[in-house]
């Protein structure tokens, strides 16, 4: 870890990354976020990257203030794994036929359930709580009201861009399940909302990038933005926990003879807002693009859709906030991938992998990201490594 001092910061910028790799634009956009009033510290990530908002891969911890496009408009956005008592030896040679199972379980892009899932009809889903937060949406901005039916229904599905669905085999050969996903339409519509109103507030006039427009302690606008920041939350966390029963019904189905088991579902956040204590302070921590690291906490730090992710375990380091990485993070944008690579770019870099490899997710190569196990070891003081996957089947919306 390493101190950059920029001009007119009013904290120090503390970075897992080599500062002569982060690009220009990234580098303005923390210099940025680094002279906001209210800001207490700001941790960057390995897999730093430039981003909407502000810089992916980075933890922004500020007291009395939270920034909505700081957070983006994916809010919750995070990871699920389960380890399966299934082996690689358990998998058939062609795959296709689980990927088509999976994609047809679980929609994608765009798609949503034909009628709302209902969890109580999967194996063990615990309920408790799921009448409570659905009975809290009456609470959430009114904008949003209207959009009830399509976010019950979306309820359980993927999305598109770099969410995806993954079978893999650990280095032991045993299988595991993996999925990327967040608050889908719903979280993007409320962020959207709250951007808008905090941008129009008479503080945020004078900043010099407008995205960075904060609410502040002790208003109603902070208070109605807290309140659907953790609703919205709270829907990824339930949007993953149901594509996860999905996924594993269809495990179930295709392996009947092997009986498969599964271990404790691992689930993280890595866009998102945390009431956390540092410094004698009580701080709003923002993860955009970051993982929780605490001491003990487990994680799923991934790769890209051919080169395989990490489970990893926090060490507690409180000068990343308790916090790791997210990813490999993008070395290049979308449009660049797609003006660089091609299809058949895409289906050598993913060989071995049963996966999409259409000029629709060109932009997804891995040619695109960093490298995971650079990323990886950059980061060795926030996290230890626990296991080492690589995807055999990867749904992509």
């Amino acid at each position: 870890m390493s101190y950059v001092e920029m001009p007119g910061a009013r904290t120090p910028i503390r970075m897992w990354a080599d500062p002569a790799t982060v690009e220009e634009g990234a580098l303005r956009q923390l210099r940025n976020v680094a002279t906001l009033p209210w800001i207490k510290g700001l941790a960057v990530m390995p897999d730093v990257h430039y981003g909407k908002g502000a810089t992916v891969g980075s933890v922004i911890a500020m007291r009395g203030a939270v920034c909505p496009a700081a957070v983006g408009v994916d809010i919750g956005c995070g990871m699920s794994a389960v380890k399966t008592s299934l082996t690689a030896n358990d998998l058939p040679g062609d795959l296709s036929r689980l990927r088509s199972k999976i994609e047809q379980a679980i929609p994608v892009g765009r798609g949503m359930h034909d009628d709302p899932i209902e969890p109580g009809g999967f194996h063990g889903l615990a309920t408790s709580g799921w009448d409570d937060f659905w009975g809290r949406f009456d609470s959430v901005a009114e904008a949003v009201h209207f959009r009830q039916g399509r976010a019950t229904k979306q309820m359980g599905t993927l999305g598109s861009g770099n969410h995806f669905v993954e079978v893999c085999t650990d280095t032991t050969g045993a299988v595991w399940l993996m999925l990327h996903s967040g608050s889908r339409n719903i979280g993007k519509e409320l962020a959207e909302h709250h951007i808008g109103v905090a941008q129009k507030l008479p503080h945020n006039q004078d900043l010099v990038d407008r995205d960075l427009a904060v609410f502040v302690a002790d208003t109603p606008q902070m208070a109605a933005y807290r309140n659907d920041l953790f609703w919205a939350q709270e829907y990824a966390k339930y949007n993953r926990t149901l594509m996860m029963a999905l996924l594993k019904d269809v495990v179930r189905k295709e392996f009947k003879k092997a009986k498969p088991m599964f271990e404790p579902e691992i689930s993280c956040h890595h866009n998102y807002v945390a009431e956390e204590r540092y410094d004698g302070m009580d701080l709003l921590v923002t993860r955009k693009g970051a993982i929780r690291a605490g001491s003990g906490d487990l994680g799923i730090i991934p790769g890209s859709m051919g080169t395989g992710s990490y489970i990893v375990k926090g060490l507690g380091n409180d000068s990343s906030f308790n916090s790791a990485s997210h990813g490999a993070g993008r070395r290049m944008s979308r449009n660049a991938a797609k003006r660089r690579y091609t299809a058949k770019d895409l289906e050598e870099q993913t060989r071995g992998v049963e996966c999409r490899k259409d000029s629709g997710v060109v932009d997804e190569i891995p040619g695109a990201y960093k490298s995971i196990d650079q990323v990886i070891d950059q980061q060795r003081d926030l996290v230890e490594v626990v296991a080492k996957l690589k995807q055999v089947v990867c749904v992509k919306g």
